[in-house]
């Protein structure tokens, strides 16, 4: 007589043990990557710079006001570090951002004290201007070809040499800068947080999202990679490249009238200090999180990590230069620690003897394979 097997026999009693051990193991290893120096290396340094300064300057530093002045004194600069981030993850530079914060910044100045203009008016006539600097951008880099470093500098000094005309270089001032609701743009807070922060959660959350979680984010991210390669897929290069360029002018025209609004001010230099620090923002933000790729919250990591630095400076009452100094040692390390994970695994397999096609097949960064796999 045969036996028939019972239902418990079925189930192998050593699988629900498996899963429970493998979950837990798992997570532990997503954990170890996602608290690693390689991914928020940038959050270990800035707790090094707290301590250093907390040390240096313990009677200012380590106190709830450098906290606020922090957050509020670098919110422009996320801005505009935020506003040159899509360019650069379609490989496209725009150096003319400063330039078009500081027009924005003089025109809505001029429109609310010479002009007469109530504030609506005044600024959507500046981010009228700061659209077309896009739109002429868009058209020089990408109709007409012209190489995106040239072309964006070349259209910042002509920006610049509007700014000069409408301002004689001289700062615009008013009483009608001082009032509400123009004044409300930046200077109105809660508990100390004024609303530019909220401005920069708000452009990072946008910025993140689209680039994230969207099929246009994933395109710019494979525009810049290899658009030639994303061309052939059917990605339409061209316009996603023409539409990061108005993006960051409108962003970057936000910034100078958020500027204007909390110095009570239009300045023909407002966007100046800003070009480096952004870049210098948008590159480190790359080695962070998602490294390789510009992304909005390890810029925003990297502003708040360099405003620390320079608030700590500014408190420990260093000399003017050094916070010159600081940003620029912090964007040649960035850059050192992004060309280093780019070109270590080609060295390592040039050493090693292995033909630099060894990987293909092997998905690519955007999660997709690569097309030599899909031929095999």
């Amino acid at each position: 007589m045969t036996s028939t097997p019972t239902r418990a026999a079925e189930l192998p009693p050593s699988a629900p043990h498996r899963s429970a051990v493998f979950v837990p193991g798992a997570l532990g290893r997503r954990a170890v990557a996602a608290l690693s120096f390689r991914n928020i290396g940038a959050v270990y340094v800035w707790l090094v710079i707290v301590v250093l300064f907390s040390v240096w300057a313990p009677d200012t530093f380590p106190t709830i006001i450098t906290v606020k002045q922090v957050l509020n004194g670098n919110a422009v600069a996320g801005l505009v570090g935020l506003s040159v981030v899509p360019p650069l993850a379609a490989r496209v530079f725009d150096l003319s951002v400063a330039y078009t914060m500081s027009l924005t910044s003089v025109l809505a100045a001029r429109f609310l004290v010479s002009a007469g203009l109530g504030p609506g008016a005044a600024l959507a006539l500046a981010m009228a201007a700061a659209l077309l600097i896009g739109v002429v951008n868009g058209i020089v880099v990408v109709v007409l070809r012209v190489d995106s470093f040239i072309a964006t500098l070349a259209t910042g000094a002509l920006i610049q040499s509007l700014i000069t005309m409408v301002t004689n270089d001289s700062s615009i001032t008013g009483v009608q800068l001082l009032a509400k609701p123009f004044a409300s743009i930046a200077q109105l807070d809660a508990g100390g947080i004024t609303l530019p922060v909220l401005y920069l959660l708000l452009a990072a959350l946008a910025i993140w999202f689209l680039l994230e979680h969207t099929a246009t984010g994933r395109r710019l991210y494979a525009t810049g990679f290899n658009a030639d390669a994303a061309r052939l897929q059917g990605v339409r290069t061209d316009r996603l490249r023409f539409l990061t360029l108005v993006t960051s002018s409108l962003l970057s025209g936000f910034a100078g009238i958020v500027f204007a609004s909390s110095v009570g001010s239009g300045s023909p230099t407002a966007g100046t200090p800003y070009l480096l620090s952004a870049y210098a923002a948008a590159f480190v933000g790359a080695t962070q999180l998602r490294a390789g790729r510009f992304n909005a919250w390890g810029t925003v990591l990297a502003v708040l990590l360099l405003g620390t630095g320079i608030t700590g400076l500014g408190l420990a009452t260093s000399a003017q230069w050094a916070a010159s100094l600081f940003t620029g040692s912090v964007l040649i390390v960035a850059l050192v620690l992004t060309g280093g994970r780019i070109a270590l695994p080609a060295v390592l397999r040039r050493r090693k003897g292995i033909p630099s096609n060894a990987g293909a097949g092997t998905p690519t960064e955007s999660g997709t394979p690569s097309a030599t796999s899909k031929e095999t």
